[in-house]
């Protein structure tokens, strides 16, 4: 009798297993696509931006427009956000095809950015907003308005979001990443805590030819100097 209690044991606990269904740990993205060139580019321009700055580090996470699933009901409620710019701190960096809070350590993004537009900015300054600020408890939120150029930050405090006051001009300091966000030539760009701009990288190519050509112009001007006096630069 006791052998028959066991098997049955046995095969009843392998009915339940079959009958749990185990999140999946490589769900894809499931955004839609971003409305204008310009979000697209502006979300590429942060991520590589950040990237590039952060290089030698490896304890971080940057993406944007991409899902984030934050509990196992959302598969079947569809009740799940992808932000346009998002950074996760204390993670490993490596590529994902969408972020799974029950997969990282129940981490959720320490720096949100939205890119505002007509269609999702009532959204991105609502509901979004409070999810961020009570479910995801998210330290840093910020959007910015491409066309209006409107731009605002909060940090979470006491559990509630309070606005981060901009500097003289207008930038915001966000403490997650040590770095200031701020507005330049219409586009939203980050800055050193010594208010540097960090240069894209074709803005590093363009910097480097300027000063290729100054060092050309340098060494000309030193060659004409030496004719002048009657010696031949090259010997």
């Amino acid at each position: 009798m006791a052998a028959d209690a066991e098997v049955s044991s046995a095969l009843l606990a392998d009915d339940i297993a079959d009958d749990i269904e185990f999140p999946p740990s490589d769900l894809l993205s499931d955004e839609p696509p971003l409305e204008t060139d310009f979000h697209r580019d502006q979300i590429d321009l942060l991520i590589r931006l950040l990237k590039w700055w952060w290089r030698e580090r490896e304890d971080f996470y940057v993406s944007g427009n991409l899902t984030i699933y934050y509990n196992e009901r959302q598969l079947k409620s569809r009740d799940f956000r992808g932000p346009d710019f998002f950074v996760v701190l204390g993670t490993q960096k490596k590529d994902r095809r969408s972020w799974i809070v029950w997969h990282e350590e129940g981490k959720y993004p320490n720096v949100i950015v939205e890119i505002l537009s007509d269609k999702t900015a009532t959204v991105d300054k609502g509901l979004k907003k409070q999810l961020y600020q009570d479910t995801f408890r998210t330290p840093e939120y910020f959007w910015f308005d491409p066309v209006s150029l409107e731009f605002k930050g909060f940090h979470l405090q006491n559990a509630q979001y309070e606005e981060i006051a901009p500097t003289e001009d207008g930038r915001l300091w966000s403490q997650q990443l040590e770095l200031y966000l701020g507005v330049h030539e219409r586009k939203l760009r980050f800055f050193t805590a010594d208010n540097v701009l960090i240069p894209s990288p074709e803005e590093r190519v363009e910097e480097m030819e300027i000063q290729m050509k100054q060092a050309e112009k340098s060494i000309e001007r030193l060659r004409e100097q030496l004719r002048s006096q009657g010696i031949e630069p090259e010997s």
